[in-house]
């Protein structure tokens, strides 16, 4: 069957699905999120920047380690010289990851749902498994950037096959930092890694293998959406997302899918690693 899905994606490296959600469910796991603020730690709070990611978490196992559980990272104004924290904790969190689809069930009802489903059958893949998941929170005022880059840096395999589900719990806006995208750059392979530092003496336990590429401005296309929808995105494609400097917050669910059929290799120095007991979930296989 010919999918328009599939020629979208491929022509310029992600596609917009309105109304993914329904209502009641984007209430689900807005709640969930919320809930989430509160069952994070009140002492050894860890912080996320894609920015200063140097400076947390590449030395710190916590994060290395996250890909199997729910774990809890800060933005970086929440969080005071002291570790405590300086806003209300329902605005303090950057994300909970990596392992939402499979040990909350709020969320792995989303992830596993035939529409989930039925978009990775259209998009051709085989045996696709979930390898890892985030709930993003953009808090306003503190909402911090996400650089530009490519979700293949990140999650890498032999050849490309990683596609991220991303949808809007809130309404994304230029204003509160909605996601941006550089039309067709998934066509130019991959530009940069995230991986395991092959150095073990090195206090840097993930590094990227080389600078960061750079991308202008004028070339990046703004994607506002409303809350419900969800931007398919294919691991090759430049993105990124401005600070949140309005008032209102951007919440969002997302997770990643790989293939792991037709010779398709998990690269073994990606910065997340499945635990041999714990193996990435499948979503289905192809008969």
């Amino acid at each position: 069957m010919h999918s328009k899905l599939l020629d979208e994606i491929n022509e310029n490296g992600y596609v917009i699905l309105e109304d993914f959600l329904a209502p009641e469910e984007i209430d689900f796991l807005y709640k969930a999120g919320r809930t989430l603020c509160m069952d994070a730690p009140q002492i050894n709070r860890k912080i996320f920047s894609s920015v200063n990611s140097e400076n947390s978490q590449s030395k710190d196992t916590y994060f290395l380690n996250s890909g199997d559980r729910v774990s809890y990272f800060f933005e970086e104004g929440a969080v005071g010289e002291n570790g405590e924290l300086l806003v209300d904790p329902v605005v303090s969190l950057n994300k909970v990851g990596h392992a939402l689809h499979v040990e909350h069930p709020d969320f792995k009802k989303i992830t596993f749902s035939n529409r989930v489903r039925e978009i990775c059958w259209q998009l051709g893949f085989n045996k696709p498994v979930v390898c890892q998941s985030m709930y993003i929170y953009k808090n306003p005022g503190i909402g911090g950037e996400i650089i530009s880059h490519q979700d293949s840096w990140y999650l890498h395999t032999e050849p490309n096959s990683a596609i991220g589900f991303w949808i809007a719990l809130e309404d994304a806006t230029l204003q509160n930092g909605c996601l941006q995208f550089i039309k067709g750059s998934h066509k130019s392979g991959v530009h940069r890694r995230y991986i395991r530092n092959p150095d073990k003496e090195s206090k840097e336990l993930v590094i990227y293998d080389r600078a960061a590429p750079i991308y202008p401005q004028s070339t990046f296309t703004p994607v506002p959406v409303t809350k419900g929808t969800c931007i398919i995105i294919d691991g090759n494609v430049v993105h990124k997302s401005e600070p949140n400097r309005s008032n209102k917050s951007r919440h969002a669910y997302t997770f990643h899918v790989i293939e792991t059929e037709n010779n398709v290799k998990y690269s073994e120095d990606n910065w997340l690693q499945p635990p041999a007991d714990k193996p990435f979930p499948i979503l289905f296989e192809r008969k």
